[in-house]
């Protein structure tokens, strides 16, 4: 199956008066079409950098981006400012980790949607769009000026686009959207405004869904709703859904496929349940080694020693050797291989080298 998203030779490089930090450091990988991808690894490997970078979000003149980005056979690193916004928020969304910072609190969930699926439709007639919330912004450039600016929010808006409001709120699985409709982001629960928020994104019709931490601040029952949900849309609306997330545990319910990061790089790429059955990298056996059993047992939690290197500092071997139980000498003094073994799973390390 041909790819969706082909990265090749990514890397990020966070630039300031003191330093340089490589947030990403030559990722490679490629997701199908109706594919379900985990990002998974510890706070501060790069997972949500590399997020923002295929949705361009990251800030331009902090964030020095190199290698290629291809969706649908388009590089997305060679368009520039205006163009990528074809892209963005409608072929390929993004749903962040905390929605109240992405809601605005000052309209209503019905204005909100609405003003999404006017921007779907007025990028399909190929009109360029300002917002509400931006316009001021988009007024001091003379060329977005030009463009076309969206119905005010507080207007009546139509029995149709009403409608269109409460059938996403019915797909992301809110019980009772016309009450919904009415509320203020703030009046909503942690879990009813990240439906509102992947409503919003599934608006947009978006054959690319990026979802950053998207249950981290949500209770146990919610987050296995929003999982759940999340696996659902792949079958209904027919996205691929890259899941960034820190939690193997969540990984492991809704993904086909893993992808393991440290340090800016993929120590291991693998099906979800070769990755849980027989993890290669000893970092992948670490993070697994660090989950409780689920059962009482005797046995106690082995946590990986040591800390995330500095990025800043360009290592000279394996990024992991400091903290790795099974490291050689050839580690500390080269980088190693990416290796694809015959069950097809991808790891970077000595071990299983020639």
């Amino acid at each position: 199956m041909e790819a969706l998203l082909d990265i090749d030779g990514l890397s990020v490089a966070y630039e300031t008066a003191s330093r340089r930090v490589t947030a990403v450091d030559n990722v490679n990988f490629e997701l199908k079409q109706d594919e379900f991808l985990a990002v998974v690894g510890e706070s501060g490997c790069g997972k949500s950098t590399l997020g923002l970078s295929v949705i361009g979000l990251l800030p331009r003149k902090m964030a020095k981006v190199t290698g290629s980005i291809r969706y649908k056979d388009v590089d997305l690193l060679k368009l520039d400012r205006n163009k990528i916004r074809n892209y963005r928020g409608t072929e390929i969304a993004m749903i962040f980790q905390e929605p109240l910072t992405s809601l605005s609190p000052v309209y209503r969930v019905e204005a909100q949607i609405a003003e999404a699926i006017m921007v779907r439709d007025m990028r399909k007639m190929g009109h360029s769009v300002v917002s509400n919330v931006n316009q001021e912004t988009y007024r001091r450039n003379s060329t977005l000026h030009k463009s076309m600016k969206l119905p005010k929010l507080n207007r009546k808006i139509t029995a149709d686009l009403r409608n269109e409001v409460i059938e996403y709120l019915k797909i992301v699985r809110i019980a009772d959207p016309e009450q919904v409709l009415d509320r203020y982001p703030f009046e909503l629960s942690g879990g009813m405004t990240q439906r509102v928020m992947i409503a919003m994104a599934l608006s947009q019709e978006p054959a690319l869904l990026i979802a950053d931490e998207p249950t981290t601040a949500l209770d146990v029952t919610t987050q296995a709703q929003v999982l759940k949900l999340m696996k659902e849309l792949i079958k209904k609306v027919r996205t691929s859904i890259v899941l960034v997330t820190h939690d193997l545990a969540v990984a492991s319910q809704v993904a086909d496929r893993v992808i393991v990061m440290y340090a800016g790089e993929i120590a291991e790429d693998a099906n979800v349940h070769d990755l849980f059955a027989k993890p290669l990298h000893p970092y992948t056996e670490g993070l697994l080694s660090c989950i409780p059993s689920g059962y009482k047992d005797n046995s106690e939690l082995r946590p990986i020693a040591g800390t995330l290197p500095d990025l800043s500092v360009r290592s000279v071997g394996c990024k992991f050797a400091p903290r790795c139980p099974r490291v050689m000498d050839t580690c500390r003094t080269q980088r190693p291989p990416s290796i694809t073994t015959a069950e097809n799973q991808r790891v970077s390390c000595f071990l299983y080298g020639e």
